[in-house]
């Protein structure tokens, strides 16, 4: 893959885009179930993200060969380990075709340093999102006018699951990684691209919890009145998103399914995109089967990127640097991480199953 050499700030927006995506629509949700004081979890998730996505980077450091998510598995716990770290699979109908039709163009592109222009389309739709559901809430007729509630627990999980949802950008940091041309400032890039998602998440969770309060609904462009042009124009930007981070998004996938191709097809183009466009195939597919937003969202929060972005990581790092590990902050901070993922995976999992079946 030739992307050795990609500026900081290319690498910044690449993760930015990585981060951002359609998971910020739910988060008005999210906020309405919890309640206000839940913005503290998505708070913490962010920073316990950040935080095992920069583990991630002192694993891949330790092991020059180490070059995907599925390495850093295998490098720790064997080859079953890389099986697991291949379970980072990102999870109407003419809309779902037009949507792939869309994104097909940017499943050739592998270079991530021309990929990083089609990240900043993404990283602009986020933006002009918020924006325009300001604009909604200034508009005469509209205001913000809901006041919610402080704390809702029996909501908690739902919005735990939900807040974790906008940070499964894991799978795609070592392909990030690896493109840059001073790996030393990966650090700086996660903190940088992780501020950045926080501060627009919160935004649209206080402006939409504001403006329709309780009422709000799994997406929040579902509750912007059609009629007004700002409206409009959420609606359509916010299309912009997944086909400008999907291309980015599946490059980890594609990695992983090359890697077990035999060694005269891993390196084959046509081959790559190949496979690229059977997974965008398979994308849809599953679009199609699963529609319901805020169940999905909430599901695959609860299990995939739970084990993806914070158990896995912190449990390769304590495979790979086991010898170095003393108590202290650090190793505290790793346990409690652990724990808190495995109670609120468990949890976020039974309520998100128990949703699914009751709006089924």
């Amino acid at each position: 893959m030739e992307n050795k050499q990609v500026s900081f700030l290319k690498t910044c927006i690449n993760g930015i885009n990585a981060l951002s995506g359609i998971g910020i629509l739910s988060i008005p949700y999210a906020l309405s179930a919890g309640g206000w004081l839940s913005l503290i979890l998505l708070i913490l998730i962010a920073v316990a993200a950040c935080f095992t996505g920069i583990l991630m980077r002192r694993c891949m450091d330790r092991n020059p060969n180490v070059t995907s998510y599925s390495d850093i598995a295998s490098h720790a716990f064997g080859r079953k380990g890389k099986l697991l770290g291949s379970l980072s699979i990102d999870g109407r109908h003419s809309v779902v075709i037009l949507a792939g039709i869309l994104i097909l163009p940017t499943m050739w592109l592998s270079n991530l340093d021309v990929m990083s222009y089609v990240s900043a389309c993404g990283v602009l739709s986020s933006l002009v999102v918020v924006v325009c559901v300001l604009c909604v809430g200034v508009t005469k007729g509209v205001g913000f006018h809901g006041k919610g509630s402080l704390i809702n627990l029996q909501g908690v999980p739902t919005a735990l699951s939900m807040y974790a949802f906008c940070y499964g950008a894991h799978a795609m940091f070592p392909s990030i990684y690896n493109s840059m041309r001073k790996k030393s400032q990966f650090s700086k890039v996660m903190f940088i691209s992780f501020v950045m998602c926080t501060i627009t998440n919160l935004s649209m969770a206080v402006l939409g919890y504001l403006i329709y309060g309780q009422n709000v609904q799994s997406q929040v462009t579902l509750n912007l009145p059609t009629q007004k042009l700002s409206s409009k124009i959420a609606i359509y930007t916010i299309l912009a998103g997944p086909i400008a981070k999907y291309a980015l998004t599946i490059t980890p996938v594609a990695a992983a399914v090359e890697s077990v191709l035999p060694d005269r097809y891993q390196d084959s183009k046509p081959i790559g995109i190949l496979i690229r466009m059977s997974l965008l195939t398979s994308t849809a597919v599953m679009a199609m089967v699963f529609p319901s937003f805020q169940s999905v969202t909430s599901l695959s929060g609860a299990v995939l990127i739970v084990v993806v972005s914070f158990l896995l990581p912190c449990a390769c790092y304590l495979k790979i640097f086991k010898v170095n590990q003393k108590w202290g902050i650090e190793l505290a901070c790793i346990l409690t991480i652990m724990l808190m993922s495995v109670v609120g995976g468990a949890v976020g999992t039974y309520s998100s199953i128990a949703q699914t079946v009751k709006h089924n």
